[in-house]
C-alpha cells in the first residue's frame, strides 16, 4: 500500500511571535514535551515496521519542531529506511541546519523542508543564509511567506535572492480579501497564488484524503485530514485500514494548501509531481506576462468562485 501520512503530535510551542498565529510564543511544559517526544518515537517506530508498505510522511506541528532534537532525529532515521518515499516537515527554519549532514546521500534525498519566512521574527540575512545552507547540502525545500501587505517588499527581495529553482510560495492571509491588483502583485511572485486566494468548494468532490492520504495525531487517531474531525480508526491497532477508500469531501470548502492539494478536481498533483509534501513543483513556474496565459488557467480550477 502507498500511504501518505500527515502527522501532528501534541507539540504546540513556538519560538516566534507572529501576530497571525495562535501558537506564537507558546511554551510547552516539560511534561508536554516529554509526551510529544514519546508520541513521536512511537509513531516513528510504527513507520519503521511497515516494511510492506510505501510510506511518505509530512510533519505539520502546531509549533516549531526542528528546534527539538527528537524531530531532527526522526527525519534522519525515517529517511534511511528503504520503504520511505519522502519525509518532510513544515518549519520556520529558526534552528540550525547542519544536522542534515548526518544523513547520507540517499537518505538526504528523501528529506525535504517546507520553510516559512516570517518578516519581523528573524533577520532577513539569517533566514537567507539558512536557505543557502539547504541548497549547499542538496536538501529539497520550498520557501514561502504569508501574503500580508507588510511582507511584500521582503518577499520580492527573497524571490530575487533565492535560486530560480527554489519555489517561493505565497499563502493568502486568513480572513484577508485581495483586490485584483493586490492578487496580481502576489501572482507575479508565485504563479500559483490564485489557488490560495479563495477557498475551494469541495463538498461532494473526490479527494485523495481518506484513501491514500491520512492525518494522524499523537495518540494514533487516524482521520482523513486535519480538517475533518470524523475518525477512521487507530494507527496502532490497524483499525483504520478497513475505513480507507475513495471518499468525497464532507466539508463545504477547503482553504488550506495541505488540504486542497489532494483534491482530485485540481491539477496540483501534476504541478507538484514528486514534491507534493514539501510543496516543490515538478518544473519551472512563471507568472503570466502581457499576452500570456497563466501556467494553469483559472478556468481549469474546478469549484472556484
Amino acid at each position: 500500500m502507498d500511504l501518505t501520512i500527515l502527522y501532528r503530535g501534541p507539540l504546540a510551542s513556538c519560538d516566534y511571535d507572529c501576530p497571525y498565529c495562535p501558537f506564537a510564543k507558546r511554551r510547552d511544559s516539560p511534561e508536554q514535551l516529554r509526551a510529544d517526544r514519546a508520541a513521536l518515537e512511537r509513531f516513528t517506530a510504527w513507520v519503521a515496521a511497515q516494511t510492506g508498505d510505501r510510506i511518505s510522511v509530512l510533519f505539520t506541528p502546531w509549533g516549531e519542531g526542528l528546534v527539538r532534537s527528537w524531530y531532527r532525529r526522526a527525519l534522519v532515521e525515517l529517511a534511511q529506511l528503504p520503504h520511505i518515499g519522502r519525509v518532510a516537515i513544515q518549519t520556520n527554519l529558526s534552528g540550525r541546519t547542519r544536522w542534515l549532514a548526518e544523513a547520507d546521500g540517499t537518505a538526504r534525498d528523501r528529506i525535504a523542508l517546507w520553510c516559512t519566512y516570517h518578516p519581523g521574527q528573524t533577520p532577513y540575512d539569517r533566514f537567507l543564509a539558512k536557505c543557502r545552507e539547504l541548497t549547499a547540502l542538496g536538501v529539497r525545500h520550498s520557501v514561502g511567506v504569508v501574503g500580508l501587505d507588510g511582507h511584500f517588499d521582503e518577499a520580492r527581495r527573497l524571490r530575487a535572492d533565492l535560486p530560480d529553482e527554489v519555489y517561493l510560495w505565497v499563502n493568502a492571509a486568513e480572513g484577508h480579501t485581495y483586490t485584483d491588483e493586490e492578487a496580481d502583485r502576489w501572482t507575479a511572485l508565485d504563479p500559483l497564488f490564485p489557488y490560495s486566494r479563495h477557498p475551494h468548494r469541495s463538498a461532494g468532490l473526490p479527494c485523495r484524503t481518506g484513501e491514500s492520504v491520512v492525518s494522524v495525531d499523537g495518540d494514533g487517531t487516524v482521520r482523513r485530514c486535519h480538517f475533518v474531525p470524523a475518525e477512521l480508526g487507530n494507527l496502532y491497532d490497524g483499525s483504520y485500514r478497513r475505513a480507507l477508500g475513495p471518499q468525497a469531501c464532507p466539508l463545504a470548502v477547503c482553504d488550506c494548501h495541505i488540504g486542497y492539494v489532494h483534491l482530485e478536481t485540481l491539477p496540483l498533483y501534476d504541478v507538484f509531481a514528486g514534491g507534493v509534501l514539501e510543496r516543490v513543483p515538478a518544473g519551472p513556474l512563471h507568472a503570466p506576462g502581457h499576452g500570456e496565459r497563466p501556467l494553469l488557467p483559472l478556468s481549469s480550477i474546478a469549484g472556484r468562485d
